[in-house]
């Protein structure tokens, strides 16, 4: 008995034959180009940036007349842009993949320059003297092992390993660090400061304690007029801060422009909400600045040695702040200032507005029974 045995070629190839009407093709008919690559583009997942760099080469093919410098013009780009994506996907043969961002990552990095013998005897070293900085790490490494170390590497292996006294503390404070530069804070320097009244005031507080309770004293002062205003609460917080920002603003009656504070939790939160409110702007003063927020400073220094010091402090703050605005209004209606040519606040402001040739400012409302409650 003899066995054939039939190539694949011979079974198939007469299946697709013209005259056979068997197992007939069916002609293949193609997307337009633009939209195979835009599914492709939606299959492959591509980012945004990608797709956009797509509707770039689609435009050049359809309506740029394959002219790439309209094309660019179009898409407010620069023709060398233009032209690198185009190369890269013609050379890929239309891969769309080819058109998201490539790695900028270098070949070389910089390696881990700390050996593990130096890196073990560093990590003890902090275990047992937990608060000690890298400079007295350095100092005694350089003594017990008599060999030298930069203070670098053990800064560099504190980090890595976290090797701090509170470490939850200290990753908080990282977080709060690229938190303020995501979001920078604007700094006093940075504004032109203008010899205007109500142009800019200065916030800041002062804290008291008394019969084992504590007090806080929040201030105002504007900077060229020298008007001044304060409250006491029994809280420092946002809330307070706010409460504190609607009543100076009540108490002037004139539009503020800006204000500037301390980089205290109080000034956060709320209270900016309010000065977004109130369209103030809010500028802070740098840390360990005091020079920043004289004004305010000075105010305080006035506040303690002219009433505090004359037993005027009681922990009742509704009772406090009755008798302080009755020192307010004397202090800005009746004390002359120094600073201001010996005129008080109200004088001065009065004086500026007739120097400009405009009416005379309203008297600012500091009753007592307007501020009290």
């Amino acid at each position: 008995m003899k066995t054939f045995y039939l190539s694949p070629a011979n079974i198939t190839q007469p299946l697709f034959r013209d005259d056979f009407n068997i197992f007939k093709r069916k002609p293949i008919i193609l997307l337009d180009r633009s939209i195979r690559w835009r599914k492709v583009a939606e299959l492959a997942g591509l980012s945004d940036k990608a797709k956009l760099k797509l509707e770039w080469i689609i435009f050049y093919y359809s309506l740029g007349n394959k002219n790439a410098f309209a094309t660019a013009r179009h898409f407010n780009i620069s023709p060398k842009t233009f032209y690198k994506w185009l190369n890269r996907f013609v050379e890929s043969r239309e891969r769309v993949e080819t058109l998201e961002e490539r790695s900028r990552r270098p070949r070389q990095v910089r390696q881990w320059q700390v050996s593990a013998l130096e890196q073990s005897r560093i990590i003890n070293l902090r275990k047992q003297y937990l608060r000690w900085g890298k400079r007295k790490l350095k100092a005694l490494y350089q003594k017990q092992f008599q060999e030298s170390i930069s203070s670098w590497k053990i800064q560099r292996v504190i980090n890595r390993f976290n090797l701090y006294p509170e470490p939850a503390k200290k990753d908080k404070a990282i977080l709060k660090r690229k938190r303020n530069k995501l979001n920078p804070k604007k700094r006093i320097p940075e504004l032109k400061k203008q010899n205007i009244p109500w142009f800019l005031f200065n916030l800041d507080g002062i804290t008291i304690y008394s019969n084992h309770l504590k007090r806080y004293i929040m201030t105002a002062v504007d900077y060229a007029g020298k008007f001044g205003f304060a409250r006491m609460y029994s809280h420092k917080s946002a809330t307070s801060a706010q409460d504190f920002l609607l009543r100076l603003k009540f108490a002037v009656n004139q539009p503020i422009v800006n204000i500037q504070t301390d980089n205290g939790s109080e000034f956060a939160g709320v209270f900016n909400h309010a000065l977004d409110e109130q369209n103030i702007t809010h500028y802070f003063s740098r840390p360990y600045t005091p020079k920043d927020n004289a004004e305010v400073e000075r105010f305080n220094q006035t506040l303690k040695y002219e009433w505090l010091q004359d037993a005027n402090f009681t922990t009742d703050c509704q009772r406090f702040n009755e008798s302080l605005t009755d020192w307010l209004i004397a202090y800005n209606f009746i004390r002359p200032h120094e600073t201001l040519d010996y005129l008080t606040p109200m004088e001065y402001i009065e004086k500026y507005q007739n120097r400009l040739a405009k009416k005379q400012t309203k008297l600012l409302p500091m009753c007592p029974a307007w501020t009290r409650y």
